[in-house]
């Protein structure tokens, strides 16, 4: 079946040689033909494609929400768009009659794969076969595509190789392929869940999803323009039901598809940029997640009222930085798992993120991108470029959520697995292997691995499957012997393949990637097994190959690979890449070219050594020597920038020594070059005039033509009008002719060869694409500039369909017979030549075929076997590929490639040395290295003679500068007149200085470089340490004690989560615990603070005297008080006697009862005795306190390592007061041994005591002094390493004492001053003090002594012997003392370093035991909690039945009582009737006449009822009442009207009566009824409780057996315990047995602790039979009490009774007569009312005193007013007076001074004045007392004069 696309580009032809897939070919590149036929039918391909992308835009335009969502009316418009050439097998009439509907697709429906898949093309009317080239084998894998790796089923493995998918089969290794329908790739491959089908999603226009059923391989759907050019992403949702794809660039649309029925259902735009992935949420199929570059994105399929939509919410990632979203996860509950760029996970929730992860200290969980995240068996995997591959605990990340704003939360990976260095995973895929947990993982270093993550005792290490090539493949070469082939790639590995065999050999890597290689030809190396490789870094290696199983074995020889490589010479030509590498014909020379811009040639015979090199204006890019029909040998070099070079043979200069060359370089070289003008638009130009004089030369044909017709017709007439045509015709403009374009950058050269002397073909690519230029080169001219000149070709041959796809390289078969082009779109193309035709005349008929990727598949190399059997060819895209070439001979037998056999001696060659470093210098580098060295060496000597010279002057001016100081002060020169200009020195000053700070300058980032090396160094090494190991040495002996090296504790150890036991309450849980209390004390505090105030007024009010009415109401109140009071003592009284009757019953114990403490002795004795069962019994039962897991073992372990760091740190301390011990015996020894030196000064020599050595500091015994270090330790250790460069090292122990490090570990005073003492410094002060007295004595001038002096002398001397002595005894008793505690110590360290040791080997079991524990651990708690659920129902089902069986007690309780109501009625109704009443039986009928009556509503007032359902119901009532009645007796009797002469009372009595027991009985048919009920639902509970106490206890014995499991494990661990040999005691005959496997470890306490156990048992026996003999004489007693006891009781309530009868006449209740109380609530209301009377007299007496005081306030106010107005007068009399006063002064100004009487006159008045002011004054203070006597006094201060005032 043909695809709808090909039907019309087929139009009618039937030539067998062209396939449809030319046309869709054609149809998609838009090349430029020269025949017509062939323009028209790309023109009409054109313009069905322009129809079909406006009909989809159309569609696109016609949907409402394309960004959003897209409705589901969209499947309709696809339906009648496609539908018809879709499925042409439908019948007619079912199409006819619905068109509207989606028409359904047979099940058993499939396409024919040969019409569907892309054929070759050939050139119609050739004899070229389609089977030209056919694909044998594929040794690439593209590994770093997405997602390239799948698994269909467990044996095979599913990848994209270029335009092929390939199935290989991992255990026979055999390949099958599927070739693209579009010719243009294959975008990405899907499985279905399945593996029933595989999803291949295409790439080119409009690609197809096609859907290959598995293992068939059979075409089974088809879905068609889900996307523009390509597919990056499909995914299948859990059922199998649906399919997601997502578009690569440009559209990115993101389409839901029906596969089955080849409908899409919705489709939208995913993002705007690059979209990586699309999958569905296993969960929850209607959700959908993409993700890709700077994004991911959350869809919903969702409908609404318009439809099915397919909506989308964007992620956002807020303060985290966007990046690349590789992995993700969907979540069960709808959360998403992601990765980022830099390794952490990101949690999004609700479109946001919740919490990014990290490791601990903020560690990235990958260092690199995440590129998958799975969820498998419980627990996250994640798989990073960095090779890890991590298990996460999928609860921790479920729940986890942010704690701080940083938004981080630090995880820890439970398991993690390092495939190896160097490795990039992918992606991983898991196998479905039954028991096992086996991964296949795609490495994007070009490997596939197959990887163990069950992570147990038996976990298979990483296992390498295959092999590849990571990136492009740079080159290739084949064998000329033999079917080997040799690639390299930028990857730094060289791969040997047999591709006869379809095997590969070898591989070798290197640390630069290769870019050239070349098989060394026959003439060189004869067997053929030789390659020469050109690298990056311009290094050149000649590699041998050869078969390593003819080597000579030796013993423990490792396995031999089929082949190997073994360098054998290396040299570096070049500083860049090397491109091309080149033998001439005859062997001699070897031509090398890079993109340095040289080549440099090399003489092969004399073992490479360089001939020299010449200059090229561009890039080589390709070289090639001329074949044996060139007259001379040439080499032709093609430059990147279209110049092409041809250098003639180099002369090879024999035994002449270059020591005195300076450069390879040859300058003399005749070289001929062309510089490549462009070409093409003045080619076009003339086919576009060949092609117009062809189209005049047919019309004029044609024109002629119907002349003659016309004329033969009409004559004349038809003259005149073909005249006219004529005309017309030529006023038809005709189109400008194509311009002359000249592109401004010069287009690249990509390949080309010789086609004859002089003469050579070329491909170039851009602009100049789609021909193959013929040129010539031009003679020698030395003149001539090669970048001015401007050479053009020849001749050309156009090449079909090559517009924008140029030929990258090129080959030819041995014969010369075919050519093949590799394409840069990765197409092979092959030509037919004529023989020998170099010339290409005959290139018209081709064979193209689509084989690598289209996109980026570039081929890199083609070749053809030496035999022309094979063609290989390699690409950009890793891939390799191998085709036989059509032969009438077929391959009968298996080929296999012969690998050369090595060399003899080839063992003991010395292999050369290798250049590793890429910055190593070139063969023309080192010898100009070498010329600038010798021409330095030249300079440094002038520059030495020079220094001489300056040396000697220098020498000579220290003469002269003696010889002045030699003479008279007055003839001496000053220093200053040497200088011969002051300026000359300051300016050298000055330089130095400037000189100093630029050398700074310079070193400043060094400096910063250093010490942040330093600083990282200290962080890594050091500052993680918590004490560095340090030895203390002893004095005398040579012990010595070292302490331990501890790291600081880790944050996990400091931080450990504590136990159940230990753990803190929460804040809720103690807000729970104490907030009420809190609360409480809050509020009393509160209370508290309040208290002074309410305190102060209380008190207030208890001081003031009670008022009559307050007397009154307390007197009511108390009296009220007292009688309620006496009333609840009473009821108290008594319900405190019932409860203690109640107790005291509750107390009585049951017949079966069993005293508490009993129970809890045994239950303890039953859990601690132990059970001594040994552990490997297969009866052994773990009791519930030892069973343990692996949080209990992390928490000993945890225990453990904090014991021993304590012990550790405290043994340390120790040590470290040792070292401080010593340096005060030390300093405290320096003290003595200076006063006894003090004091042998004064003795006579023959009188001295040796003087004890000082003990010196080791420098192990300060550890930390070696960071300590100053500028002289800086150059003593850059002495020390020049020396040690510049001579042998020395012996090590004497370099110790000298080295500079030891120099300042010596304790000198001003650097070790702070260790002295007090003692030491008051002893050195006194030494001191005595030398200064020895001193002083020896100042005298000596005399001879008298004898009071010798005596004196005498007693010095015996006091200086006796100190000597005690000196030497202290410095010895010193040394003797600090040795006993050295060795004391020691041996306590000791002890503890076996304790150590012990605790160490406990810390491996412990380990071992939690990583075992921890793989039990998922299991484990799944069987825990199972029990635990079922436990708890259990419990909840026991809790109803014992509740269900409380109210069945209840119920009959009721039932009881109701019953007891019922005979008490009766009995009250017996009693009323009294004796002999004649009515008493018709009474009693009435009573006990059975009436069914009307059911009382549950629920009053229902309004949901209707009436007319009431009014039925009452009548039905009433009916069966009748009937009741009727039928129940036989004797009919009317109790509705009362029988003459019977007790009206009584008839009534008895109908209320009757009413009562009617509302008993129905009372006990309910009770009755429920308590059926709770039967029934007590019975099945029971069998529920059965069902589950069977559950779980099947549940308990399988956790029992998974415990016994897990017993067993543990036990199988091997456990370490140190026995000395007293400790055995299982001795066989005497001896201990060699095997020990059956003794049993035991402690001596237990053994001692059970023999005593059987001791205390038989006395605990005794002990029990004495006590129970005393329990049943003490029991027969209790009977007679309670006998005795039962009578008195008896009696007493006997007389009780008669008491009552004779006092009260009766039997009264004494509970009821105690409890009569007065009634409260009008006690209340009494003394409510006189409190109300007493308050309204009380506030009538208020407003009386209110008034009364208003009404006092207003009198004194008044008086106030008044008197003011008094004071206002007086001042007013008084300004009068002053006003006349001072009109008198101003008449008589002057009159003062006339005489003594006026004077005296003014001073008699101004006295008189002030007495009369006085006496006013007196007056107005005693009104003021008189009116402060009075009460409520008040009065303003008194109004003082102006006097008094100044």
């Amino acid at each position: 079946m043909k695809e709808p696309d090909d039907e019309d580009a087929d139009g009618g032809k039937s030539d067998g040689s062209k396939s449809g897939g030319k046309q869709s070919r054609r149809a998609s590149q838009s090349a430029s033909t020269t025949k017509e036929d062939d323009k028209v039918l790309e023109d009409a391909t054109d313009e069905t494609f322009a129809e079909g992308e406006e009909s989809y835009l159309e569609d696109d335009d016609s949907c409402g929400e394309h960004l959003e969502g897209s409705s589901s009316s969209l499947q309709d418009d696809f339906v009648e768009s496609t539908g018809e050439s879709q499925y042409m097998e439908m019948p007619g009439p079912v199409a006819e009659e619905s068109e509207e509907e989606i028409k359904k697709i047979s099940p058993n429906f499939f396409y024919d794969y040969m019409e569907l898949v892309l054929m070759p093309f050939v050139t119609p009317d050739s004899n070229i076969p389609l089977d030209l080239l056919t694909l044998v084998h594929s040794f690439g894998y593209d590994c770093r595509r997405r997602a390239n790796l799948q698994l269909p089923d467990s044996n095979t493995v599913m990848y994209i190789a270029g335009n092929q998918l390939i199935l290989l089969n991992l255990k026979t290794k055999e390949q099958m392929y599927l070739r693209s329908s579009s010719g243009r790739g294959i975008g990405v491959i899907g499985v279905h869940p399945d593996k029933m089908y595989v999803a291949v999603a295409e790439k080119g226009v409009s690609p197809k999803i096609i859907i290959y059923e598995y293992p068939s391989l059979r075409p089974y759907r088809i879905l068609r323009d889900g996307t523009d050019l390509a597919y990056a992403y499909v995914d299948f949702n859990n059922s199998g039901t649906l399919l997601a794809s997502v578009g690569d660039n440009p559209d990115h649309t993101l389409t839901i598809w029906n596969w089955k029925e080849e409908q899409p259902i919705l489709r939208t735009k995913a993002f705007s940029q690059e979209v990586f992935k699309v999958t569905f949420n296993p969960d929850n199929e209607a959700q959908l997640t993409t993700s890709g570059s700077g994004h991911i994105k959350f869809w919903e399929m969702a409908l609404t009222f318009t439809g099915l939509k397919l909506q989308g919410s964007l992620g956002r990632f807020g303060k985290t930085a966007t990046t690349d979203i590789e992995g993700y996860m969907e979540l069960p509950d709808g959360k998403v798992l992601s990765g980022s760029e830099w390794g952490n996970m990101l949690l999004w929730e609700a479109g946001f993120i919740k919490v990014e992860l990290c490791r601990s200290i903020s560690k990235c969980c990958h260092q690199g991108p995440i590129n998958q995240i799975m969820l498998d068996e419980g627990e996250v995997i994640t798989i990073g470029s960095d090779g890890y591959i991590r298990i996460w605990d999928f609860e921790t990340i479920d729940t986890a959520d942010t704690i701080d704003e940083s938004g981080l939360l630090e995880i820890e990976p439970i398991n993690e697995l390092q495939v190896d260095k160097n490795v990039k995973l992918f992606s991983m895929i898991k196998m479905n292997e039954t028991g096992n947990n086996v991964w296949l993982a795609q490495d994007a270093s070009g490997a596939i691995w197959k990887l163990d993550l069950s992570f147990s005792n038996i976990t298979q290490d990483p296992e390498c499957l295959f092999s590849f090539h990571s990136g492009a493949i740079e080159a290739l070469a084949v064998s000329p012997l033999t079917y080997l082939m040799v690639t390299t790639s930028l990857d730094c590995s060289i791969r040997i393949y047999d591709f006869g065999s379809r095997t590969p050999l070898a591989h070798v890597k290197f640390k630069q990637g290769g870019t050239a290689l070349a098989w060394v030809p026959r003439l060189v190396s004869y067997t053929g097994a030789q390659i020469i490789v050109g690298f990056e870094d311009g290094v050149v290696r000649i590699l041998e190959l050869y078969d390593p199983k003819g080597l000579t074995i030796f013993a423990g020889r490792k396995k031999f690979l089929d082949a190997d490589l073994r360098l054998q010479y290396v040299i570096k030509p070049h500083t860049a890449h090397v491109t091309a590498l080149a033998y001439d014909r005859d062997g001699e020379i070897l031509a090398t070219g890079s993109k340095d811009k040289t080549v440099f040639f090399f003489d092969v015979e004399n073992n490479y050594k360089p001939i020299g090199y010449i200059t090229t204006p561009g890039p080589v890019c390709q070289l090639i020597w001329s074949t044996i029909i060139h007259p001379e040998s040439t080499l032709l070099i093609l430059c990147e920038n279209g110049y092409v070079l041809e250098a003639p043979y180099p002369t090879i200069k024999e035994d002449v020594e270059d020591q005195h060359v300076v450069s390879y370089e040859i300058k003399d070289m005749r070289t001929k070059c062309f510089h490549f003008s462009s070409v093409k638009s003045k080619i076009l130009r003339l086919m576009e005039i060949e092609k117009r004089k062809k189209q005049k030369e047919l019309k004029e044909k044609e024109k002629e033509e119907r002349r003659k017709q016309l004329a033969a017709v009409t004559g004349e007439d038809g003259e005149n009008e073909s005249q006219g045509e004529e005309e017309e015709e030529e006023e038809e403009e005709e189109k400008p002719l194509p311009g002359i374009f000249i592109p401004s950058n010069p287009c690249p050269i990509l390949c080309g060869f010789y086609s004859g002397p002089g003469k050579f073909w070329v491909s170039l690519g851009g602009y100049d694409s789609g021909f193959l230029y013929h040129c010539e080169l031009p003679p020698y001219d030395k003149s001539s500039d090669i970048t001015e000149k401007k050479d053009e070709p020849f001749d050309f041959r156009l090449i079909e369909d090559t517009e924008d796809n140029p030929i990258q390289t090129i080959t030819f078969s041995a014969n010369q017979y075919m050519m093949f082009c590799g394409m840069q779109d990765g197409a092979i193309r092959v030509y037919i030549l004529s023989q020998n035709d170099l010339s290409l005349t005959n290139m018209e008929n081709y064979w193209h075929f689509n084989i690598h990727d289209n996109n980026y598949g570039c081929i890199k190399g083609i070749s053809t076997s030496f035999d022309d059997r094979f063609l290989v060819t390699t690409g950009a895209d890793s891939n390799i590929f191998v085709f036989s070439i059509f032969s009438e001979f077929e391959l009968r037998e298996s080929i296999k490639a012969k690998v050369p056999s090595p060399r003899f001696g080839i063992e003991t060659e010395p292999i050369p040395e290798d250049i590793f470093d890429p910055k190593a210098y070139s063969i023309e580098n080192a010898r100009r290295k070498r010329e600038h060295d010798k021409l330095m060496k030249e300079v440094e000597e002038i520059k030495a003679r020079k220094r001489e010279q300056l040396r000697a002057l220098r020498n000579q001016f220290q003469k002269l500068l003696k010889m002045n100081e030699e003479l008279p002060k007055h003839m001496q020169l000053k220093r200053t007149d040497f200088d011969l200009d002051s300026k000359i020195r300051a300016e050298m000053n000055r330089k130095t200085v400037y000189e100093i700070n630029q050398v700074e300058k310079e070193l400043a980032w060094e400096k910063e470089k250093h010490q942040l090396g330093l600083r990282k160094l200290q962080h890594r090494f050091h500052d993680s340490l918590q004490s560095d190991a340090i030895v203390v040495h002893a004095i005398q002996s040579e012990h010595k004690i070292s302490s331990y090296r501890l790291v600081k504790p880790s944050k996990y150890s400091r931080y450990k989560r504590a136990s159940q036991s230990e753990r803190k309450t929460s804040k809720l849980d103690r807000f729970d615990k104490e907030g009420p209390g809190i609360k409480d004390s809050q509020k009393d505090i509160g209370g508290d603070m309040n208290v002074p105030e309410e305190s102060i007024i209380e008190k207030g009010k208890q001081f003031r005297p009670k008022t009559l009415s307050q007397i009154m109401v307390e007197n009511e109140i108390e009296k009220t008080r007292k009688l309620v009071l006496k009333a609840e003592r009473a009821q108290l009284k008594i319900q405190q006697r019932k409860k203690e009757w109640e107790e005291l019953y509750k107390s009585k114990p049951a017949d079966d009862y069993e005293d508490p403490k009993d129970v809890q002795a045994i239950k303890e004795a039953q859990v601690c005795m132990g059970d001594f069962n040994l552990k490997t019994a297969p009866d052994y039962k773990i009791p519930e306190h030892m069973r343990i897991n692996a949080a209990k073992k992390e928490e000993e372990l945890g225990q453990l390592d904090s014991m021993t760091y304590s012990k550790k740190i405290h043994m340390n301390k120790s040590i470290l007061s040792l070292r401080d011990l010593k340096v005060a015996v030390i300093e405290e020894i320096q003290c003595l041994v200076q006063e006894l030196k003090n004091i042998q000064s004064t003795l006579h020599i023959s009188k001295h005591v040796p003087i004890p050595q000082i003990p010196q500091i080791h420098p192990e015994e300060v550890p930390e002094k070696r960071f300590h270090y100053d500028e002289k330790t800086l150059l003593a250790f850059k002495q020390q390493l020049m020396q040690s460069k510049d001579e042998k090292p020395p012996q090590v122990e004497p370099v110790a004492s000298t080295t500079p490090g030891s120099g300042f570990l010596r304790l000198a005073p001003g650097k070790d001053g702070d260790l002295t003492t007090r003692d030491s410094l008051s002893r050195s002060s006194k030494a001191l003090a005595v030398s200064l007295d020895i001193q002083k004595t020896m100042e005298f001038e000596k005399a001879d002594p008298t004898d009071v002096e010798l005596e004196i002398m005498k007693r010095d001397e015996i006091k200086h012997v006796y100190m000597q002595q005690y000196l030497t005894n202290r410095i010895k008793e010193l040394i003797v003392t600090f040795d006993a505690e050295l060795r004391l110590l020691r041996h306590q360290k000791l002890k503890l370093d076996t304790q150590m040791k012990l605790s160490d080997l406990h810390h491996l079991t412990l380990f071992q035991e939690t990583l075992l524990l921890k793989n039990f651990e998922k299991q484990e708690n799944t069987l825990q909690e199972r029990v635990n659920s079922l436990d708890k129902e259990e419990r909840d089902m026991q809790w109803k039945i014992n509740e269900t069986l409380k109210e069945m007690e209840e119920k009959k309780n009721e039932i009881t009582r109701l019953q007891d109501q019922e005979k008490a009625l009766y009995a009250a109704f017996q009693t009323a009737l009294g004796e002999n009443n004649k009515f008493e039986n018709f009474l009693m009928k009435v009573l006990k006449k059975k009436i069914k009556r009307v059911k009382k509503k549950e629920v009053e007032g229902d309004a949901d009822e209707d009436e007319e359902s009431d009014e039925s119901s009452e009548e039905e009532s009433s009916l069966e009442s009748g009937e009741d009645e009727s039928g129940s007796e036989d004797e009919v009797f009317d109790d509705s009207i009362c029988p003459t002469n019977c007790d009206m009372g009584l008839f009534e009595l008895a109908l209320q009566l009757r009413e009562k027991r009617l509302d008993i009985e129905e009372a006990l048919v309910e009770e009755k009824k429920i308590v059926d009920n709770l039967k029934k639902e007590n019975d099945i509970l029971s069998k529920k409780v059965r069902n589950v106490a069977t559950n779980l206890n099947a549940a308990e014995e399988a956790l029992e057996a998974y415990q016994r499991e897990k017993q067993q494990r543990l036990n199988e661990l091997l456990v370490v315990i140190p026995l000395k040999l007293h400790q055995i005691e299982h001795v066989v005959f005497g001896e201990i047995p060699s095997d020990l496997s059956g003794t049993l470890v035991f402690s001596n306490h237990s053994l001692r602790r059970l023999q005593e156990r059987i001791v205390q048992l038989q006395e605990e026996n005794s002990k029990q039979q004495k006590l129970n003999k005393e329990f049943r004489e003490r029991r027969k007693q209790l009977i007679r009490e309670k006998r005795e006891i039962s009578k008195s009781i008896n009696k007493m309530e006997e007389t009780v009774r008669q008491l009552m009868i004779s006092k009260f006449g009766r039997v009264i209740d004494l509970e009821a007569l105690q409890t009569l109380s007065v009634n409260t609530t009008l006690e209340e209301l009494r003394i409510k009312k006189l409190r109300k009377e007493l308050l309204n007299a009380k506030e009538i007496k208020m407003w009386e005193e209110k008034i009364a005081q208003v009404r006092w306030e207003l009198m004194m106010k008044t008086k106030e007013h008044t008197k003011k107005l008094h004071q206002m007068n007086d001042l007013c009399i008084e300004k009068k007076k002053l006003d006349s006063r001072l009109n008198t002064l101003q008449n008589q100004q002057g009159n003062a001074f006339q005489g003594l009487r006026k004077a005296d006159i003014v001073a008699r008045e101004k006295v008189t004045e002030l007495i009369h002011l006085q006496a006013e004054r007196i007056v107005a203070l005693k009104e003021e007392i008189a009116l402060l006597r009075k009460k409520g006094g008040f009065i303003l201060p008194p109004i003082q004069s102006a006097q008094e005032n100044r």
